[in-house]
């Protein structure tokens, strides 16, 4: 019923998309397809904003990047991998998810296999999108086009485990398009993949990854604000503990996102419909969705203490993506910090090397300031550990700041004696 020769076609060309489409195209005649006909030019120029993909390599593709419709159409192997984000109420938002569906059930044909990599609750994939398919298109699922989905498991900004070096998993409605689901993949992905016997288990599996990582991240934020209370330093007791063998080092911080910030309510969505309602994980998440304003609060109360007025005064913010050394600002907690600030009056500028200054004003309604164009701030946020601010030195700091400046130091980067032997006051998380 299937042809041996695929022809691969990418729907969604973002952190997810581009670099599978990128990495398919080596392998298969590959169509890149996005409804975004901006993405689709710089694409076409070889201008990835993401910075996902290696320039030379965008260069040197052979994938059709497109925004037509009819293009799709030449494709038997359609991969979904638009964003999956949650709305204002923290429900998931699974529009993109079913204009994707609907755009490929219109060029869907016999033979076809429909594989979707985008985020979701067990159930989304058979019980949402495949009746779109079916629905557009007029085929069976499972007699006239089969379904599967193999969850992405992207890391941005990461450019040692890249896509290729991530086991794959990989699921399908049947043996039979499993089979070639696994063949399909493990062209391209050479740590292999690894089959599951359904559907549900592949999205559950997904869903789960980030919910753990949220949950250990939870509880060392919650550690952080006690030994605050303590007033005794958080890395110093996590850096004692993980002398024992099976202390797992996990760190507090900012968890912003499209994963981890993101994905645990998808679970607790799916929970709550089915009657339950989900404890430690919800917990977790209001912890760590409220770190930016108790990050805010501790920077202002170090002010206070320094000396320095509030109202009015210019705080600079080092960082505004929810990572180290990426472009994404999807979720990104750094904006927690921002709006506290501003409720108290601060003036807030902030700087960030990856961010264009047309997407932070768009995404984030703030407007970037030049490292060199920066005026001296009572305090100085290093929120994100880019390369870049790693490399910073006193002198860096000086040019930045007032006299009995404040220093938060949320990645815990710098040596905190050896600024405070420089008269600055420093916090760290």
């Amino acid at each position: 019923m299937f042809a041996s020769k695929r022809i691969i076609s990418i729907v969604g060309l973002g952190y997810v998309g581009l670099p599978l489409a990128v990495l398919f195209g080596k392998k298969f005649q590959t169509i890149g397809f996005d409804v975004n006909e901006k993405r689709i030019k710089e694409l076409c120029d070889g201008v990835d904003r993401t910075l996902e993909v290696n320039p030379e390599d965008l260069k040197e593709t052979t994938v059709k990047f497109t925004s037509n419709l009819e293009d799709l159409k030449n494709a038997n192997f359609h991969i979904i991998a638009v964003p999956t984000p949650i709305n204002e109420a923290k429900q998931p938002d699974l529009i993109p998810l079913y204009l994707a569906s609907d755009t490929v059930g219109s060029v869907l044909k016999k033979g076809d296999i429909v594989v979707y990599e985008s985020t979701v609750y067990p159930g989304v994939t058979e019980e949402e999108c495949l009746p779109i398919l079916e629905k557009v298109s007029g085929l069976k699922a499972g007699v006239d086009f089969k379904v599967g989905y193999s969850p992405e498991r992207v890391n941005p900004g990461d450019k040692e485990r890249t896509l290729d070096k991530i086991t794959k998993i990989v699921s399908a409605q049947d043996a039979e398009s499993l089979k070639i689901v696994s063949e399909t993949y493990e062209q391209i992905i050479t740590a292999g993949v690894h089959p599951v016997s359904s559907i549900k288990v592949a999205e559950a599996a997904k869903v789960i990854e980030n919910t753990q990582r949220d949950l250990n991240i939870a509880l060392m934020n919650e550690l952080a604000i006690i030994f605050e209370h303590i007033g005794i330093d958080t890395n110093e007791v996590i850096n004692a503990a993980g002398t024992k063998w099976n202390f797992l080092k996990f760190r507090p911080g900012l968890v912003g996102g499209h994963c981890i910030g993101v994905d645990p309510y998808y679970l607790t969505h799916k929970a709550e419909k089915l009657g339950y309602h989900p404890q430690v994980i919800l917990a977790g998440r209001r912890i760590n969705d409220g770190m930016g304003k108790f990050i805010a609060g501790q920077a202002v109360k170090q002010m206070i203490n320094a000396g320095h007025s509030i109202r009015g005064n210019n705080v600079t913010i080092l960082g505004l993506t929810f990572k180290e050394n990426c472009a994404d600002i999807r979720n990104s907690k750094v904006v927690d910090i921002i709006a506290e600030f501003k409720e108290f009056g601060l003036n807030v500028q902030v700087h960030d090397p990856y961010v264009s200054v047309e997407d932070a004003k768009k995404y984030c309604g703030v407007k970037l300031v030049k490292m060199e164009e920066l005026e001296p701030s009572a305090a100085v946020v290093v929120a994100v550990a880019h390369n870049s601010y790693k490399s910073l030195v006193p002198e860096d700091f000086a040019k930045m700041t007032e006299k009995n400046a404040v220093i938060i130091d949320v990645k815990n980067l710098f040596s905190q004696s050896g600024l405070e032997e420089l008269g600055y006051r420093v916090w760290r998380l």
